[in-house]
């Protein structure tokens, strides 16, 4: 989160691991500010949309994105949570979920709304039986494994059965959930609560970004890991990065 403090360690990471794609959520800068030059100057393309100081998101690709939309509702959509691309052959769409605050509020309805309208924007707008990618921050676990502790956290934000319900509505369409498809077991987290002490080194964490892929580009995934160690350098995001590996 917030890619103007991160930079160095973003530029870093794509200088040594060299991905082809790179979805960024949470980048909390309006697109005036946005650090696009050194991207471009580590031999990337960027596309953006941005809010100050909340959500935003940005697809980072070494190929030129062509049929960018920035957002899921259209013209006058405020929240900074949605965009898409087509990067060479393959449709991707960088998501950055509502994180819902509470049960119960109005955030969580929101949360709950937001995710129903992207399933019928999926629905609408592409198939199943061609390649598509998804990635995104959801802010939802979505099984026990994918939390550490989940019976501290069952019917809590994050951990909640209608929220599980929609993300399990997605996959159900016809998405796969790369990263599960390479490693079964439970241990794997994305995300690591700043407010818990050493989280990360006691492994107090939750998986709740995805790489989703639709049936012909998911057979051709040879491995998928979680880079850890990027979030054991100095001003880390309380995120990683989370890697799927593609056979061209």
């Amino acid at each position: 989160n917030s890619i103007r403090a991160r930079l160095p360690l973003l530029l870093d990471w794509l200088n040594r691991e060299k991905p082809d794609i790179l979805c960024v959520q949470e980048t909390k800068v309006q697109d005036g500010a946005f650090p696009a030059g050194p991207i471009r100057e580590a031999g990337y393309h960027v596309v953006f949309r941005g809010q100050k100081a909340y959500n935003g998101v940005a697809i980072v690709s070494r190929e030129p994105p062509e049929e960018i939309r920035r957002d899921l509702y259209g013209e006058g959509d405020e929240q900074a949570r949605f965009i898409s691309a087509r990067i060479g052959k393959i449709p991707v769409i960088n998501v950055y979920v509502p994180q819902g605050f509470a049960v119960g509020t109005e955030k969580f309805t929101y949360k709950l709304a937001w995710l129903t309208d992207f399933l019928s924007h999926i629905r609408k707008h592409y198939h199943a039986d061609r390649p598509l990618l998804v990635a995104g921050d959801f802010n939802v676990a979505l099984e026990p494994e994918d939390v550490f502790d989940p019976e501290q956290f069952r019917g809590q934000v994050g951990f909640h059965p209608d929220e599980q319900a929609l993300l399990r509505r997605l996959l159900d369409w016809g998405l796969a959930d790369v990263f599960r498809k390479h490693v079964p077991e439970g241990g794997h987290f994305t995300f690591w609560d700043y407010r818990i002490p050493n989280a990360l080194k006691r492994n107090m964490g939750w998986r709740v970004d995805y790489l989703l892929a639709t049936a012909p580009l998911a057979r051709k995934s040879t491995g998928a890991w979680i880079d850890t160690n990027a979030r054991t350098l100095p001003r880390p995001s309380d995120h990683t990065f989370l890697v799927a590996e593609f056979e061209e």
